[in-house]
């Protein structure tokens, strides 16, 4: 994503951001709250509020619309955010109308904004300069493809195949031919995963088939296979290095850190009442929050108070396994620096 900034005053003004990805619609998703104004182009039926006798359809013309915001639909499978609300900025003022946000335009927000989302923008804008990563869950006779979003692995492919020999066919080698042609059309780094000497033999098929490809890619023994592989491999920070995007390894340990600590290895506080206590004593190091509820009133009010005591906040993805578990407890959790009973 690119954002432009204008002079902000006491961190309210305007940001126009660019999104370039499915990952940027996503992150803008979470930067919108109720009561936001935005500006966008659009198109808009000049005529339909104004004439109703008209038997045929109203030319809808390019607009540029300013409107308060009341809600958001984010749909990743068609890569578009819908942003609705009532039009305060341009014709037919007072009517309700919808953006549909896509990548490649523009679109202006103006708002008071906190610490957390402008260190999202920055997450944005920084990671956008690099190119997508995916990671290879493989083992014997199956392979899964996932796409690294910024907000979790997203399911590409599955392949399957026999492990051996039959009729005096290699079907090892078919198996890693499909694979190799599944990622014919990948330009970021790949991450070829999973437990025991599968993953060898792929990577040693790949450096002997296309030399350009493999030196894209590393690999990582895991305990597991499939989604958790991937899992493990996030955790283990290998897509820190190869991506410079710290978010999705710093969840895994955060969730690692606070289960430990709730099994009693520290102290952690877990569900609102329990973290506004910790902030209140000033005990909190880090806050846990899910990005569905970060624009809720009373969390942004704990959130901002909790970044005034010098608490780091890390905002986890729903579509993550470990933002799944947080939501479990509540959806907002913290590791505290001393015990508060």
């Amino acid at each position: 994503m690119k954002a432009e900034y204008d002079t902000l005053k006491h961190s309210e003004g305007e940001i126009r951001l660019f999104p370039e990805t499915v990952d940027d619609l996503w992150h803008i998703n979470h930067l919108i709250r109720t009561g936001d104004l935005i500006f966008a182009d659009t198109f808009r039926s000049m005529d339909s509020q104004t004439d109703k006798t008209r038997p045929e359809k109203a030319e809808k013309k390019p607009v540029r619309l300013g409107i308060r915001v009341e809600k958001t639909e984010f749909h990743p499978d068609t890569a578009r955010l819908r942003i609705s609300g009532v039009i305060e900025h341009g014709p037919d003022t007072g009517f309700y109308h919808t953006i549909n946000l896509e990548t490649a335009r523009e679109i202006s927000v103006i708002k008071r904004w906190t610490s957390v989302e402008l260190e999202r923008i920055e997450r944005a804008v920084t990671v956008s300069a690099t190119g997508i990563a995916h990671i290879i869950a493989i083992e014997e006779g199956e392979a899964q493809i996932y796409r690294i979003r910024q907000y979790g692995p997203e399911h590409v492919l599955t392949i399957t195949s026999g492990g051996g020999k039959r009729e005096g066919v290699d079907t090892k080698h078919y198996f890693f031919e499909e694979i190799y042609h599944s990622l014919s059309a990948v330009t970021g780094s790949v991450v070829v995963a999973g437990p025991g000497f599968v993953k060898d033999d792929f990577l040693l098929y790949v450096r002997r088939t296309d030399s350009d490809m493999a030196d894209r890619m590393l690999a990582a023994e895991t305990r597991r296979t499939g989604r958790g592989a991937v899992q493990e491999v996030i955790g283990q920070g290998i897509l820190e290095r190869i991506t410079q995007d710290l978010q999705l390894g710093r969840e895994v340990t955060l969730i690692e850190e606070l289960l430990r600590r709730m099994g009693g290895s520290g102290p952690a506080a877990y569900g609102y009442d329990e973290v506004a206590a910790a902030v209140q004593y000033g005990a909190v190091s880090d806050i846990l929050v899910i990005d569905t509820i970060v624009c809720e009133e009373n969390i942004n009010s704990l959130l901002e108070s909790a970044d005034t005591m010098r608490a780091k906040i890390t905002v986890f993805s729903s579509e993550f396994e470990p933002g799944k578990q947080l939501a479990a407890i509540g959806g907002i959790a913290a590791i505290l620096r001393f015990p508060i009973q």
